[in-house]
């Protein structure tokens, strides 16, 4: 267990069970010293034996596995970060990630998609589904509204499209790398049975990923340049940097931005026309 002199993590546990309200978790306010939670009602919502949650408390005993550590985290309604804190302090690592279906990307961040007006942006899944996407992504990368959600991958897109390996000159290396990244991301929320089961289709019907995907290899698609011969604007290089969602580290923000004045010229007028 992460210790300190302080005991941060025995001062954490007790800070978040004196804010809790017993009656809005059903138990009784009667005969109660102290606000918040008895030891025994949280050591008792958390499954926990009362003798080793005091010793928690008290900076005694060994690690709490992980489980017990969700187990309390649920226990005290803890917030994500709240969450994500105990296990900092108790195990000094944050909790996995596990992979969530696509859905939905919030209303805030859809808007700073909508603030990129010549910067193509996206939000993918781990699994590279794309859920939000701007104006500039839909002119100069591809209408993704025009596509049914379920096509709406990248490495649909890039493996089952024979129009993208003629439009990007460098496109080999692009989905090696986009294979490699697929697997290290997959891996690390936790979804290797998704992951399975997308590499297996697209193996059917693309004998280059599955070449790529026996290769075992794993990258990450931090930043780079993409250069595509786009069908109205001609040659673009698109430099990208890629971020992580706050809240959803199984969602990544992929933003593109021309790399030279005139290839923003023609982004800008890809835009106005409404790209393809």
């Amino acid at each position: 267990m992460a210790k300190t002199g302080n005991n941060l993590l025995g001062t954490f546990l007790r800070d978040r069970r004196a804010r809790l309200d017993p009656a809005a978790l059903g138990l009784p306010t009667t005969r109660r010293r102290t606000p918040g939670l008895r030891r025994e009602e949280v050591a008792q919502r958390a499954r926990v034996s009362v003798t080793w949650y005091t010793w928690l408390e008290q900076g005694r005993g060994g690690a709490p596995s992980a489980d017990v550590l969700d187990q309390l985290a649920e226990a005290l309604v803890l917030a994500p970060a709240e969450r994500e804190h105990l296990f900092l302090l108790a195990l000094g690592r944050p909790p996995e990630v596990h992979y969530e279906a696509p859905d939905d990307v919030p209303p805030r961040l859809q808007r700073v998609l909508d603030s990129l007006e010549l910067s193509p942006a996206l939000v993918k899944t781990s699994a590279w589904d794309i859920v939000a996407w701007n104006r500039a992504a839909a002119a100069v990368l591809t209408d993704y509204s025009a596509l049914a959600p379920q096509e709406r991958n990248l490495l649909r897109l890039l493996f089952g499209d024979p129009g993208r390996r003629v439009g990007m000159p460098n496109w080999e290396s692009h989905a090696r790398l986009a294979v490699a990244t697929f697997r290290l991301e997959m891996a690390r929320v936790g979804a290797t049975e998704r992951a399975a089961a997308l590499a297996e289709e697209l193996g059917r019907s693309s004998p280059a990923f599955a070449s790529m995907w026996l290769d075992n290899e794993v990258d990450s698609y931090a930043e780079g340049t993409k250069r595509i011969e786009h069908p109205v604007a001609g040659p673009l290089a698109l430099e990208y940097s890629t971020f992580s969602v706050d809240g959803r580290p199984d969602l990544g923000l992929v933003i593109y931005t021309p790399s030279t004045a005139e290839d923003r010229e023609r982004v800008r007028s890809l835009v106005a026309s409404g790209g393809w």
